[in-house]
């Protein structure tokens, strides 16, 4: 982990934003000239307002807010909704310092589009994190615009390492990647739920219905963290010949959990696209 980060501003710290605002104030690493985080709303901003070295602005009362940052971060991470980004960008241009280097955190917006709005010379990186930054277990793939060079890709890798794991791919993977590792903490959820749900249909109570599935979830993930083993390889070991868990995952596999997860991710992708075409 590095030992301190760059000036950074968060331009709407939502849910995605938030995630790795929060992540990198838990993390400990120093943010040398502090963090600026802007929202539309008080209410948004004063959520903010108590993170450790954080300033945190609320636009509705500082229609600035957004330029200020601009003006004065060396790491700009962009976090309003899709929709929103060509007009932000446009607003920020002519205030960006000239060693900025401006990350992109919203879903199917193009680096194209970053160009267009900011100009072809401005370092421009596109990210796609993951939610569990909170907790400092995200992954984030990364991809770098032609005007960000390795020195620029190292440091933003630094900044998303504080949260987690960092994948470096072309812009042409991102949105592949978004169906896996951006939507995949939803997927893990609704599996635990239904899980859960199953437990209860067998009579356990609700909360230890629950505990049986998280803690399941949770501790074959340490599991397989700390063995180093594949996958399939520990699903072998635990699925006995001719035993209960055999029969239980033949049902999955009868039931086409392969084909149902290509579907998923396929379905995921295809809105990307469309994000990414403004519709």
């Amino acid at each position: 982990m590095v030992d301190s980060l760059p000036s950074l501003a968060f331009l709407g710290a939502g849910s995605m934003g938030g995630a790795i605002l929060h992540g990198v104030v838990a993390s400990g690493v120093p943010v040398e000239g502090g963090i600026v985080a802007t929202n539309r709303s008080r209410e948004k901003a004063d959520a903010l307002a108590s993170l450790d070295g954080v300033t945190s602005v609320a636009l509705e009362e500082n229609p600035a807010g957004n330029t200020d940052a601009a003006a004065s971060a060396r790491i700009l991470l962009v976090g309003v909704k899709p929709a929103m980004v060509p007009d932000l960008l446009r607003e920020i241009a002519p205030s960006l310092r000239d060693d900025a280097i401006v990350v992109s955190l919203a879903a199917g917006v193009t680096l194209d589009t970053f160009a267009a709005g900011l100009g072809e010379g401005v370092r421009v990186i596109r990210s796609m994190p993951n939610t569990p930054a909170t907790v400092g277990r995200a992954v984030t793939g990364l991809a770098a615009g032609a005007a960000a060079d390795a020195d620029d890709m190292a440091l933003v890798r630094a900044l998303f390492e504080t949260v987690g794991a960092v994948i470096e791919v072309p812009e042409s993977q991102i949105d592949p990647l978004s169906t896996v590792s951006g939507s995949g903490p939803a997927y893990v959820f609704l599996l635990i739920e239904e899980l859960a749900k199953a437990a209860q249909g067998m009579g356990f109570s609700d909360a230890d219905a629950r505990l049986m599935a998280e803690q399941t979830f949770i501790g074959a993930a340490a599991l397989l963290e700390a063995s180093g083993e594949e996958p399939a390889e520990l699903r072998r070991r635990v699925t006995s010949p001719k035993g209960t868990t055999e029969r239980a995952v033949a049902v999955m596999q009868e039931a086409g959990l392969d084909e149902m997860f290509a579907r998923a991710t396929a379905a995921a992708l295809a809105r990307a696209n469309e994000l990414a075409t403004g519709s």
